[in-house]
């Protein structure tokens, strides 16, 4: 870590350029667009979702539909926006009729996603839904069992925290998993707060040395 921001921003264009170019993954014969990703090349939180929906391949864009719009209502609620943060997804592209991602998409995809991670250098990744939850932390606990439990992970060579939070697709459906996902929003702030300073350590004062007693 620690490379000049502006020379990984250049390196994820390239990135970008190069996808745009030769990414001949399965499902190349019927996407409209890649979908890169988007947002702050330098950001400490890095969201990253499932596969794009409809109008994610009509635009090219992640996140643009309702679902999107939730997570921009939630990034509002503690102060952050899209400029603030990453977003990307598992896949570039839409599977077809929005099913789920095959074995072999995922696998075509995630050596970019763990570029663009390196690239980036996020403090916090958090995982919409359970298809982003297994990839990044290589486990099959479902996103039931670990939602809202933040994971000391290395991810891309980088030691950071990964975030499993509900899809905010799921919360548009369930408004108990929205009640969720907001309250476990509310706790992004402190997981990107910088750590405390360690507290000065004192020197214990030396024991007061007994005085002598007088004699007469």
């Amino acid at each position: 870590m620690g490379r000049p921001a502006e020379e990984r921003r250049a390196e994820l264009v390239e990135l970008y350029r190069e996808l745009n170019d030769q990414h001949g993954c399965p499902l190349a014969a019927t996407r409209t667009h890649i979908v890169f990703g988007m947002g702050n090349a330098d950001a400490d939180l890095m969201f990253v979702g499932e596969a794009p929906g409809a109008t994610e391949d009509q635009e090219g864009k992640p996140f643009v539909g309702r679902a999107g719009r939730l997570l921009d209502e939630l990034l509002a609620e503690i102060g952050l926006s899209r400029r603030d943060v990453f977003i990307a997804n598992i896949l570039q592209c839409r599977p077809p009729g929005n099913r789920d991602p095959l074995p072999d998409e995922i696998e075509e995809c995630k050596p970019y996603l763990m570029r663009k991670i390196d690239l980036i250098e996020p403090k916090v990744i958090a995982t919409l839904g359970n298809f982003a939850t297994k990839t990044i932390t290589q486990s099959q606990v479902g996103i039931t069992r670990c939602c809202g439990r933040p994971q000391e992970r290395t991810v891309a060579g980088l030691d950071l925290i990964v975030y499993p939070l509900f899809h905010p697709a799921a919360a548009l459906r369930t408004p108990k998993v929205l009640e969720q996902l907001r309250d476990d929003f509310s706790r992004l702030p402190s997981l990107l707060a910088p750590a405390p300073p360690p507290e000065p350590q004192t020197q214990a004062e030396p024991a007061p040395t007994p005085q002598e007693p007088l004699f007469s």
